[in-house]
């Protein structure tokens, strides 16, 4: 895998500068731009390092799509209701776009992969500026150059990757926290998932790299990061030398500064025995692991491709909650998948009450066209899903409400995150379990991680005071 030269973005953040500099003079103002992001962490991620190429040319950000000059939407295909809610969203930016014919409307992220997405863009959506896919993010400068200095519309889709890229510039959604990339794609190709498609295969950043963007960030005031990728607990495969996720992880926990150290998200297949002594020895890992179930039935696991059954998912929830006992396990279910019968539902609800979930996200089996679970013939009935889907769900919620309220009355560090939304008088906070905290406090406590007592359990949140 090559690396890009970082040199090439510069030159074309360059020119787009001189672009908008020169519309700042016509229009008294600075231009300014909207990213909205859908999907995953990684998506997150990604629109940090697209704000910060904007910010390199002079953009200021804004979250009214109306004030805008450029709209950029990084778009999820994991679910068919994500695809559906981009469409839905550009016949808004068309009429706006009508109102004001300057505007730059640009669409990437893994939606853009899909080829009949691609065709109907280009048959129905022609005011769009320009679509880019996953894996030529880092061109979104030349791109947009091109598209300014043309003034047609810039297709460019790659369907695989061809570099490895670092040093791009980022702007972070907040100052004391921040993701890393740590590879980017996936090999698992469980049966009903688009991303390895979209994603392309598991690449692996070099440890060095990883290392040196968190010392960066822990001398620019980061406190807790989190390593990103599709799955985490593969990291490592390819690199000479070799080096495993909980290496990378032990040499993170040695920067100076970062105090926290999260990871997301994490395939039961690949999470190992000597990861789960790392956590359970550090002072700096979260006591939280999302750990992906998708069904409790191993018939439908094999189906799934998750290479996994239920006893072995119940074997390692098992072993990290006997080395971290105030660990809190989240995950993700699906309801609905091809072939499932109640009795298959009956497993996931048993391994939700023994695995004592934390939380989940429970969702709705998405068929996404070109996944082998897509046409496997047996697709269950709406009606079946409802009834099915309500029952997880209620087990779900009562199972996590449960486990919340262990921690009542302890003293435990939180991360202050921002003023609470509906009281100003409190501020609002994570704790190591990724559960929140509202308490009594002042803005200045944002970024900071303070003691707080957990005095009342409402659900799947606390209300504290400062111990």
């Amino acid at each position: 895998m090559e690396i890009y030269e970082i040199s090439e973005t510069e030159f074309y953040i360059d020119k787009c500068r001189d672009y908008w500099t020169d519309f700042a003079e016509r229009k008294g103002r600075s231009f300014r731009f909207c990213v909205v992001t859908f999907g995953c962490q990684m998506n997150e991620r990604d629109s940090e390092k697209l704000c910060g190429i904007l910010s390199k040319m002079g953009g200021v950000a804004t979250t009214e799509e109306r004030q805008a000059d450029l709209i950029l939407y990084n778009t999820c295909t994991v679910r068919e209701n994500a695809d559906k809610r981009v469409f839905g969203r550009l016949g808004v930016l068309k009429s706006i776009k009508e109102e004001n014919p300057d505007l730059l409307i640009c669409l990437c992220g893994c939606m853009m992969q899909e080829e009949t997405v691609i065709e109907k863009l280009r048959k129905s959506y022609s005011f769009v500026d320009l679509i880019f896919g996953t894996h030529n993010l880092y061109e979104f400068a030349p791109l947009l150059w091109t598209r300014l200095d043309s003034g047609c519309q810039i297709i460019q889709i790659w369907k695989e990757a061809r570099e490895i890229v670092e040093d791009l510039p980022v702007k972070r959604k907040y100052a004391f926290k921040s993701g890393v990339n740590i590879m980017y794609g996936c090999d698992n190709f469980c049966s009903y998932c688009i991303v390895p498609y979209v994603r392309g295969r598991e690449r692996s950043r070099n440890p060095k790299d990883i290392i040196r963007e968190i010392e960066a960030l822990a001398a620019d005031g980061v406190k807790e990061v989190m390593l990103l990728g599709q799955n985490v607990n593969s990291y490592g495969k390819g690199l000479t030398p070799a080096v495993d996720f909980s290496e990378l992880i032990s040499e993170v926990e040695k920067v100076d500064g970062i105090e926290r150290i999260r990871f997301m998200s994490s395939h039961p297949k690949d999470l190992s025995d000597k990861l789960i002594s790392v956590m359970a020895s550090s002072k700096k890992i979260c006591r939280h692991v999302h750990l992906a179930l998708q069904s409790g039935s191993s018939r439908l696991l094999e189906r799934m491709n998750r290479h996994y059954s239920k006893e072995d998912f119940l074997s390692l929830v098992d072993r990290m909650r006997t080395a971290m006992p105030d660990l809190a396990v989240t995950t993700d279910i699906i309801v609905g998948f091809p072939g499932e019968t109640r009795e298959d539902v009956d497993h996931t609800i048993d391994v939700i009450e023994k695995a004592r979930f934390d939380g989940a996200f429970t969702f709705v089996y998405s068929k996404r066209t070109g996944t082998p679970a897509a046409s496997m013939p047996d697709q269950v009935s709406e009606d079946f899903v409802k009834v099915e889907f309500d029952r997880v769900l209620q087990t779900v919620q009562r199972v996590a409400s449960d486990q919340a309220k262990r921690f009542t009355g302890q003293v435990v560090p939180v991360l202050v995150e921002g003023v609470n939304e509906k009281d100003s008088s409190m501020v609002t906070g994570r704790m190591s379990q990724n559960h929140s905290v509202h308490f009594p406090g002042s803005p200045d406590l944002i970024g900071q991680i303070v003691n707080v007592h957990l005095d009342q359990c409402l659900g799947f949140y606390y209300i504290g005071s400062r111990a």
